[in-house]
């Protein structure tokens, strides 16, 4: 028997729960995890909520990130053994292989050894951050030294995975926060400029911390009214990422915009670099490089017991975070 985490109706953080299952071995190409840690994700809460890509039968288990050590192998697996500390490279579907569990089973594939150096806390919280900020900025813009790149929803796991990424290439990268409450921490961050929304004339102070010819990449998790200003801001033939919508409001099309500029509008999922097998070795080479090398270096914001995951999801939700929520078993 183990203890996992699963949820009987969708709704808010009380509807998950944590109960005793029975888990078969592992099967071929499998291995199967005793977890250390856990690292917290919106799309789980979506998923809970019933407003995630994936619509899951009930009752269903939930998570996309662990770290821990290989308890046991499946057929034909000869990479791992007993023993082994690795951590899991987000699935495909978290209903089929969910991570919130004291013992879970992965595709062997998922499985990377991480370095040494990081503890299960840091190990748990590399995979979501980094292969979607990866995906996005090197993989399709192919951002460069030089460039001037905006991150919004910048005090995100994601968004500060985006501006270490933009740091070691060379490139700029600009900030965009709700409020001040977390401008100096994006700054100590190595945000080369933080834009305050509640504050600024948003196209107007990127046009100027920009210059001529302006923004050529955008990482945007928002959509809505920051829209229009975001686009005015940006260069000929430059590029917008759109990887969330977390704005309530509808999200306009500047259409005269895009086509004078010539800018590419494109949508992206972390799926685009999971579900393809080079280019999940190329992500993995540049992550595992950045993490020896000290450019890539998880932030934690807060740390929960396994019992707490009603408290965790809760305040995944508040917005109050800066980094990574870790849970821990």
């Amino acid at each position: 028997m183990a203890r996992v985490v699963r949820f009987h109706q969708h709704g808010g953080p009380e509807v998950l729960r944590i109960e005793d299952v029975d888990l078969p071995a592992p099967g071929p190409s499998e291995v199967q995890i005793r977890v250390k840690a856990l690292g917290l994700n919106r799309a789980e809460a979506l998923l809970r909520a019933g407003t995630y890509i994936e619509t899951p039968a009930l009752p269903s288990g939930l998570g996309l990130e662990a770290a821990g050590v290989v308890e046991a192998v499946g057929e034909g697996v000869a990479d791992f053994a007993t023993g082994d500390a690795v951590s899991i490279i987000p699935p495909q579907s978290m209903v089929r292989w969910p991570a919130y569990g004291e013992l879970v089973t992965y595709p062997a594939a998922l499985a990377v050894k991480h370095p040494p150096s990081l503890d299960w806390r840091t190990a748990a919280s590399v995979w979501m951050q980094y292969l979607t900020a990866y995906g996005a900025l090197i993989d399709i813009a192919r951002l460069r030294g030089g460039d001037v790149v905006v991150i919004t929803a910048a005090s995100s796991s994601v968004g500060l995975a985006a501006i270490q990424i933009a740091n070691s290439v060379g490139a700029t990268a600009i900030a965009l926060t709700r409020t001040s409450a977390k401008k100096q921490a994006l700054l100590e961050a190595g945000a080369a400029a933080v834009v305050v929304l509640a504050e600024a004339d948003l196209e107007a102070r990127l046009k100027e911390i920009a210059g001529p010819p302006g923004v050529r990449v955008v990482l945007d998790a928002v959509g809505g009214p920051i829209f229009e200003p975001l686009t005015a801001a940006m260069s000929k033939g430059g590029i917008l990422i759109e990887y969330g919508g977390l704005s309530r409001e509808p999200t306009p099309f500047p259409l005269a915009v895009v086509l004078g500029k010539t800018l590419t509008l494109r949508g992206y999922l972390v799926h685009e670099i999971t579900g393809n097998p080079a280019k999940l070795e190329a992500a993995k080479a540049f992550i595992l490089e950045g993490l020896e090398a000290g450019t890539l270096r998880p932030i934690i914001d807060r740390t929960f017991a396994f019992d707490q995951i009603v408290e965790a999801h809760r305040y995944l939700e508040s917005n109050e975070q800066f980094g990574k929520i870790v849970v821990m078993l």
